[in-house]
């Protein structure tokens, strides 16, 4: 659990009392390779960090998988939209390394925000950070060529070359993977 406090005391201090109330709400989780985490048609009810393994979230359009994000070490992870609302999810979470994780409920959440403001204040920063990521994410798909897409992932996230297989790679950035070839031997 160091680490998951290591990284949460990177965006807010929080007081001994409410780390203790956290250590006592999460539970450590074990995923192998292919494994999923949430499935579409699925509620999601946790909220989870990743300790070390990588996720990918996609969803399927016209019996393809695209492939929208990818989660690795010290990344939460959910379905935001189910989590949130309680509503089936569409999308779906799968492991793409064996993984570990430290999971905590929607309804142990909830006492912990009602009870700890730095806690609240904490989660509604995690909600940021991943709400810019949507948006660059938009942002990257509406506006850049294929080339400048695969470009900003090996300057911003090389890690993900490294990580993910290549199909799920041009899944991400919305090209075949035999475009994504065409692409890596220009570079």
């Amino acid at each position: 659990m160091e680490q998951l406090f290591n990284h949460i005391q990177g965006y807010n201090k929080l007081s001994v009392e409410s780390i203790e109330a956290l250590t006592d709400s999460f539970e450590e989780v074990v995923y192998s390779k292919n494994d999923f985490l949430l499935q579409a048609g699925q509620v999601c009810r946790h909220l989870y960090f990743i300790k070390n393994g990588a996720v990918r979230g996609y969803y399927i359009m016209d019996n393809k998988e695209v492939t929208y994000w990818f989660g690795f070490e010290n990344d939460f992870v959910t379905s935001f939209h189910s989590f949130i609302t309680g509503q089936a999810s569409v999308e779906n979470i799968q492991f793409v390394e064996g993984s570990i994780l430290w999971k905590i409920s929607k309804e142990k959440l909830d006492h912990l925000l009602n009870r700890y403001h730095e806690i609240e204040r904490l989660l509604r920063i995690a909600y940021e950070k991943y709400y810019i990521r949507l948006e660059e994410r938009f942002v990257n798909a509406q506006f850049k060529t294929a080339a400048e897409r695969y470009e900003n992932l090996t300057q911003q996230s090389p890690h993900i070359l490294e990580r993910i297989p290549l199909g799920f790679i041009a899944a991400y950035l919305g090209i075949s993977q035999e475009t994504l070839s065409r692409i890596r031997n220009q570079f």
